[in-house]
């Protein structure tokens, strides 16, 4: 008995060699075509014309915030002036610490060659801890040139850090959920900026015009969201050329009034710029100043779209953008505004266009309605960018995703989301109607996001910056001692609106969530599932079918392995295409793969197979354009494969000659290969054996020895590639797997309604990668089966 136990472990080792034999990693292919590829750098009139779009696409939001500020701050009037300079104390140093010093110059800095957003920190983190929590990273990914990551000495903090976020599934999936939290808020974002900034630009409508129902200012707002969403397709390069001129204008409008203001009204306000008036201010009002958080905190709503909206914009664009135009031209805006406070307290719901001189108001009113349209900007293209992160690293559906601009890669539309966000802006805001109530619904969303986002740079520091924990702590409780108030004084109006972006965040993390479970236990279900390469080898030198002349591609999950599908395609049907080509599109946490490191292809089994694996790899920032014929990269991949195969072969026989001896394939001789880095190329091979000193000695062979072999390769190269051509002739066939998931008899009922019922609508309703990729439909073959998990 202990020896027929010892025969089947030598069995089932065996077979797992042979599986290694025939189906190996593609390190050797990805290390080919390593560093192919260099990031193009910008000029400086190419940043200063950036800067100047970042002006209408960036800083709108952020810009019209005092349209509303000190009306949310003090909904119920101003009882004491002080209360004026204190809340214009805390607007300068709120401005000055979050927007300036947090987020222009440090966390813009924490993008990812970029790309910026909660998911983009996701993605640096998942290149520098294993914390993806899907398995489908090899060790080839990290050979990428956009693959940037650092090491960590044994004993190091970094170390230690990664070891804690690797050690367990929990803190991955706590990780992940927090990153989803952050997205779905910014997501609600994207639907409370556009109400909130119309309806305040609208509202000025009544200043001169007392008697107006508050309908019709709801209804112009209406008007304009529509006219809004729909200009979206237009794309960010040409929407910036045509909002940046007018937000400069805003900006030189506001910061010029407040500057009047001050010499005009009262220039004691700039004592301001003590923060002991913020001390006396909460001395003096206790919880009223406390509650009153919510309002001043909208003076700096809009300062994580500067984050989100880097895909659009480089980094020093918008610092240069922020320094010198937004951040003076906003502390001239709010210290003018409490100017005319102070002297002025019963103005204070429409303190902004009462600040404004007689002769310029209607200039003014049409410069603000278009800054307020325009501020909704920043945070409809930061939803694109994010939720395009979200689809590439398997968090939400397959979407259409299109690129607007033939310059910029970042510049993206999403057709669905846009009109979702359109829907539900008319929906918040005829459901209102109440400035006051959008304004608390609007700091709850934008606060939780700046909090985990100050959670996310805890490990980007240590992992990623390597920085001393005491610069970490220093940062972490700076944020917090200014987040932390905010978001505890927002929490006190959920009642009064702040609970629509937890409803809203609610609904898309229950998607995204959903979603991202579903893709992972797909994944495992194929993964364990997957076709040995015995069982393959079991079929014969021709795999026992009958060979159809064509080109079959077969699309899997799978980087390694044979798909369940294929064995129930030729389960069913015993023929296959003379050519077999197993697909596998893959999302790296990177935020793009050159074209030129795109496709690796390896062989797969032996050459007689005529079976390969081509591996198409996608950064999060990558698109499939309408004009990519995908059919024909996987085509002119396989071709460079095959002759890039036969030049290595054709070097290492003609450079070196190693004595040789004839022998037939067998298993030893395969663990044999694998060991020392070889590839059977056929069902009988020579297989060279060599001593030490033989390794470093040139052939000594007869030049006419050396030419006859090199014609013979060249010569076996052009049979196969007038094979492939020959077969791509006679027809190419894509295989896809048309999988139904379901949930098992034993689930939960929480699993089951989220597998059965919420996932496959999902499904449903997404698109197909036929469809992402533009394949012919007449040349699709579906193959279904169920999966249960």
């Amino acid at each position: 008995m202990a020896s027929v136990s010892e025969n089947e472990e030598t069995n089932k080792g065996s077979m797992w060699e042979l599986d290694q034999s025939l189906d190996q990693p593609m390190d050797e292919e990805a290390g080919r075509i390593r560093n192919m590829y260099k990031e193009k750098k910008s000029s400086v009139i190419l940043v200063t014309r950036l800067a100047f779009q970042s002006l209408g696409i960036v800083f709108g939001d952020l810009g019209t915030s005092p349209l509303y500020v000190f009306y949310n701050t003090f909904p119920h009037g101003i009882d004491d002036p002080e209360d004026v300079i204190g809340a214009l104390s805390l607007i300068i140093y709120t401005l000055t610490l979050i927007p300036l010093l947090k987020y222009v110059l440090i966390v813009l800095r924490a993008n990812d060659n970029g790309q910026g957003g909660t998911f983009a920190l996701y993605s640096l983190l998942c290149r520098h801890a294993k914390v993806h929590t899907i398995p489908n990273q090899h060790r080839t990914d990290e050979q990428l040139t956009t693959y940037s990551r650092h090491t960590f000495e044994e004993n190091s903090l970094a170390a230690k850090v990664k070891r804690w976020l690797e050690s367990h599934r929990y803190k991955k999936n706590a990780l992940l959920i927090l990153v989803l939290v952050g997205t779905c808020m910014a997501i609600g974002d994207g639907i409370l900026t556009p109400v909130i900034s119309v309806l305040s630009a609208s509202g000025g409508i009544k200043v001169n015009h007392p008697k107006l129902s508050n309908d019709v200012v709801v209804l112009v707002a209406v008007v304009i969201l529509i006219g809004l969403f729909s200009m979206q397709h237009l794309g960010t390069d040409r929407v910036g050329w045509l909002f940046a001129p007018v937000v400069l204008l805003w900006f030189l409008f506001i910061g010029s009034i407040g500057a009047l203001n001050i010499w005009k009204y009262d220039s004691s306000v700039l004592r301001a710029f003590n923060p002991v008036y913020i001390f006396r201010y909460f001395r003096r009002g206790k919880r009223d100043s406390w509650i009153s958080l919510g309002g001043i905190f909208l003076s700096i709503t809009g300062t994580e779209a500067l984050f989100a909206d880097l895909s659009h914009f480089p980094v020093l664009a918008i610092q240069i953008a922020f320094t010198t135009i937004v951040f003076p031209c906003l502390l001239l805006a709010y210290i003018g505004q409490a100017a005319y406070l102070v002297g002025n307290r019963d103005h204070v719901s429409d303190a902004f266009y009462r600040a404004i001189p007689d002769s310029i108001y209607w200039p003014m009113f049409i410069v603000a309605t278009a800054a307020a349209i325009i501020a909704s900007q920043a945070t409809i293209s930061a939803t694109f960018s994010i939720i395009k992160q979200a689809l590439a690293l398997g968090c939400f559906p397959k979407v259409k995703v299109v690129h607007t601009s033939k310059k910029f890669l970042g510049h993206i539309y999403i057709p669905d989301i846009n009109w979702v966000l359109m829907i539900a802006c008319i929906a918040v805001t005829v459901g209102f109607k109440n400035q006051s109530q959008i304004g608390n619904a609007y700091g709850t969303a934008v606060v939780i996001v700046m909090v985990v986002t100050t959670f996310l740079m805890i490990p980007i520091m240590l992992l990623v910056w390597r920085s001393h924990w005491l610069l970490v702590c220093i940062f972490t409780a700076l944020s917090l001692l200014v987040e932390l108030p905010y978001l505890s004084a927002v929490l006190f109006k959920i009642g009064q609106g702040g609970w629509v972006p937890l409803v809203i965040a609610a609904t898309f993390l229950i998607i995204m969530y959903v979603w991202h479970y579903g893709t992972v236990k797909q994944y495992e279900f194929e993964t364990h599932s997957k076709v040995s390469m015995a069982w393959i080898l079991g079929l014969g030198p021709s795999l026992s079918l009958v060979r159809v002349p064509g080109i079959g591609f077969v699309y899997t999950e799978l980087a390694r392995g044979v798909p369940r599908i294929f064995s129930h395609f030729i389960t069913n049907l015993p023929a296959i295409h003379s050519v077999v080509v197993f697909v596998c599109i893959k999302y790296l946490p990177v935020y793009t793969v050159p074209t030129e490191e795109r496709f690796l292809v390896k062989r797969i089994g032996l050459k007689n197979f005529r079976m390969f694996r081509c591996v198409a790899r996608y950064g999060y920032k990558d698109l499939h354009k309408k004009d990519d014929d995908f059919e024909k990269m996987l085509f002119d991949s396989l071709s460079l494969f095959v002759r890039l195969e036969s030049m290595m072969e054709g070097y290492t026989d003609s450079e070196y000659s190693l004595p040789t001896q004839q022998t037939g394939m067998s298993l030893t001789d395969l663990t044999t290969m694998e060991n020392s880095n070889e590839r059977p190329l056929s069902s009988n091979v020579d297989i060279s054996y060599a001593s030490s000193y033989d390794l470093i000695h040139p052939a000594q062979s007869q030049g006419s020895s050396l030419l006859r072999s090199s014609d013979q390769t060249n010569g076996a190269t052009d049979d196969e590639l007038a094979f492939l051509n020959k077969c791509k002739e006679a027809g190419v066939v894509h295989i896809l797997g048309n999988t139904i998931v379901r949930a098992r008899r034993e689930s939960t009922l929480i699993k089951r309604i989220a597998i059965d019922y919420i996932y496959a609508l999902l499904r449903k309703i997404c698109r197909d990668d036929s469809v992402i990729f533009n394949l012919p439909h007449e040349s699709l073959l579906n193959v279904g089966h169920i999966v249960y998990i």
